[in-house]
This record gives structure tokens, C-alpha cells and sequence, in this order.
């Protein structure tokens, strides 16, 4: 009898492990990170971001569930009918359980849009539009890193409870500068500022002498520079030409990365205010984990969408492993049930419009003689909870949420 009964609990056992097994599909857990390799984001994601995932991926041991963890990537060249048609592959043919980083707006959007029937895990840390958990919301969707709302607010309210009480916005004339400038002034005005004037212009913008002349002439504190990439660090080194920052006005970008200081010098961006979600000289945890990443990928200082990217894999393999399933619903479950816990996030939310609820900073960039080393860029002036940070659920269009 004991023999036979010892018999039947080993048969259990392996039949327990074998259906465990079988629920990893394609008897593989395959994480596909979907970014800009050859455009103008490529030099804060692109190849960083498939070095972090592939970090997560080897801290968490290479295997989930027994199963091997395969990255694979591909350049979506900031086309949303090219990032459909990548997903829709990876997903329908090549076994793809979850994709990652999808910067850009345009392109998360897309993809979400083919994630969506099919429900297969978002990964979400290289795209700002706050309609990937408003409006177009999706069970199987997180966004991480940041998002405009966040970016426009801590920014808006805190420099001017800090004393920048009027606004002059320089704003990018399309949808995403537009959205920017209505966050910011909202918050402005909420905190008892004012809004004494606004500018817009053409994207790709090579002189911005005159917008800059109209801001200065404004008198106001702050400076709102509501655009990005290319036209942000071209009006950031005119306005030093101009004097704008020494004169006593400053610099309120809302949406700027790490690498972007480092690109413009500190000569040039000191002073700017800025508002972020992760800064690797935080303390002694992400000064470990960046040093670790940048040792892995030639010395690039990893941004807020590099550490986003990292973390978000991290938490998709605990939630696999949680799930005992690389399905779809099962995962997104436990990722939106489990905390948060890594080496810049701890015991964080994931609420239920998948909004990833980080912490978020307010920084200024130092002075060159402030700075003691490479990447020592920015002074902490304020630092935001998530709940302070992102906007509230009662203000949601996300049809996942109840009212």
C-alpha cells in the first residue's frame, strides 16, 4: 500500500508539473520589445531598451515556469501602420506572449488597438498619451514610466507653489504640444497662478528667436516649454543665447530626459526645471542598478523609459510566474493584483485603468560647478506620490473603471 500510495503522489506531482508546463505556450515565454531603432527616439530607447529588457530577463534567471524567456525586437520607424503590422505578426504567428517599451504615442496606440481582441500583454513605458489608460483603455494594457498628465503637473503646480506664480507657454503647434499647454494651465491656475501669454509654432522649428522675444517681453516667471525632441534643445540653447535665464526668467520644460541634459551641457540646460520618474542618483539601490546597466550597454546613463522598461519586464515575469500561465487574462490579472517592487519602485500600485502608480520628482539641473561627476545633473526641489502624480479615477474615461 505504501509503494502504491507513494506511486500515485509522484504520479500527481508529475502530472501537476506537466500541466504547469503546458500552459507556457510554444514552450516558450517570448517578450517582444517594439521600438525606434533608426529615428528620433532612437537614442533614448531603441537598442537601451532591448538591453534592459534582456537585464530583467537574465536577473529573473532566463527561465519562467521552467521555460525558456526569448527577447526579440524590431524597429517600428515611428509608423503606427508598421507597428500594427509587427504585432499583429509577432502575436499571430510568432508566438509573442507580451511586447514592451512602444515608443511613441501614435504607434502605442495602434498596437494597443491589435493587443486588444488578441489579449496579449502592453508593456507600456516609451509612450506620454494619457489615452492608453483613459478613453482607449484595455484589460491587458500597463503604462509605465510617465505620461503628459503627470509630466504637465508636477511641473505646473510645484513651480508655482514654489513662487512662478505667471506663465508663458512656447507650445509645439500639434495634438501632443496642445494637450501639454491645457494640463499645465489648468494646474497653473489652480495654484493661484496666471497665464500671461502663449506662443505656437510649426514643429521642426530651426529659429526660435521670436517666440523667445515674446516670452521674454511677457515678463513672466516661467518660461513653459510644452514640445520635445529636436525643437526643445534647440529652444533651450537659443534662450541661453538670448540671456533669457541669467536675466531672472526660468526655463519650465515639461517633458525632457537625462540624456537630453547631457547632449545639451550643463553650461546650457542649469536651471531648467523638469519633472521626472526616475533618476539613477536617487540613492544607493539605483545607483547600483544603473551602474550594473550601464557596464551592460557602454556607459548610456539609463532614462525614466530605460529603468520603465526594465521594471515593467521584471513585474510581467513575476506575474507569469504568479499565474502559472503566460495566458493573456491570467497574466494581466496578477500584474494589476501584485505590488510593485524593484530597485526605484516599492510596493507601488497598478490600478485598474492600467496606470502604473510611480512616485515622480521635481528637479532643476545643476550648475557645472555644482556638478561633482558625470550624471550628477539635477537637485530634488519636490517629490510627488502617485496619487499626487497621475490623474485621479474619478476623472477617468476608461471604461474598465466603475463609476
Amino acid at each position: 500500500m505504501k509503494a502504491s500510495s507513494l506511486g500515485v503522489v509522484v504520479a500527481a506531482v508529475l502530472a501537476s508539473c506537466a500541466t504547469a508546463h503546458a500552459q507556457v505556450s510554444d514552450d516558450a515565454v517570448k517578450i517582444g520589445v517594439l521600438t525606434d531603432h533608426s529615428g528620433g527616439f532612437s537614442y533614448l530607447v531603441g537598442k537601451h531598451s532591448v538591453e534592459a529588457t534582456q537585464m530583467a530577463v537574465d536577473d529573473f534567471g532566463g527561465k519562467v515556469l521552467g521555460k525558456p524567456i526569448v527577447v526579440v525586437t524590431a524597429d517600428h520607424q515611428n509608423k503606427a501602420d508598421i507597428a500594427s503590422t509587427l504585432s499583429r505578426k509577432w502575436f499571430d504567428t510568432e508566438g509573442v506572449d507580451a511586447i514592451t517599451d512602444v515608443a511613441g504615442s501614435a504607434v502605442a496606440l495602434a498596437t494597443q488597438e491589435i493587443a486588444r481582441p488578441r489579449n496579449k500583454i502592453l508593456l507600456i513605458s516609451g509612450a506620454a498619451t494619457t489615452e492608453l489608460t483613459g478613453k482607449s483603455c484595455s484589460a491587458t494594457t500597463t503604462q509605465w514610466s510617465y505620461d503628459t498628465y503627470s509630466f504637465a503637473k508636477g511641473t505646473a503646480s510645484q513651480m508655482t507653489k514654489q513662487g512662478g506664480t505667471s506663465w508663458f507657454f512656447l507650445t509645439s503647434d500639434y495634438a501632443f504640444g496642445h494637450s501639454l499647454q491645457n494640463d499645465a494651465s489648468r494646474f497653473v491656475e489652480a495654484n493661484g497662478g496666471k497665464v500671461v501669454g502663449s506662443v505656437r509654432f510649426p514643429f521642426g522649428s530651426p529659429d526660435f528667436s521670436s517666440f523667445l522675444l515674446q516670452a521674454q517681453a511677457s515678463k513672466a516667471k516661467e518660461i513653459g516649454l510644452a514640445m520635445s525632441g529636436a525643437d526643445l534643445l534647440t529652444a533651450i540653447k537659443q534662450a541661453r543665447e538670448f540671456g533669457i535665464v541669467q536675466s531672472g526668467q526660468n526655463l519650465a520644460s515639461l517633458v525632457i530626459y537625462i540624456n537630453d541634459i547631457e547632449g545639451l551641457g550643463l553650461h546650457v540646460a542649469q536651471g531648467l526645471t523638469l519633472t521626472t520618474s526616475f533618476y539613477w542618483d536617487t540613492n544607493d539601490e539605483t545607483r547600483a542598478w544603473a551602474k550594473r546597466f550601464m557596464e551592460r550597454s557602454g556607459g548610456f546613463i539609463p532614462n525614466l523609459i530605460t529603468a520603465g522598461t526594465y521594471a515593467s519586464v521584471m513585474h510581467y515575469l513575476k506575474a507569469v510566474q504568479a499565474a502559472g500561465s503566460d495566458d493573456g487574462k491570467a497574466v494581466a490579472a496578477k500584474i494589476r493584483e501584485m505590488p510593485v517592487n524593484d530597485f526605484y519602485n516599492k510596493n507601488v500600485e497598478v490600478r485598474a485603468d492600467g496606470r502604473v502608480m510611480h512616485k515622480t520628482y521635481l528637479m532643476k539641473v545643476k550648475s557645472p560647478a555644482e556638478s561633482k561627476y558625470r550624471g550628477d545633473f539635477y537637485q530634488v526641489l519636490a517629490e510627488m506620490s502617485g496619487k499626487e502624480s497621475f490623474r485621479p479615477l474619478s476623472e477617468s474615461q476608461c471604461p474598465l473603471i466603475e463609476k
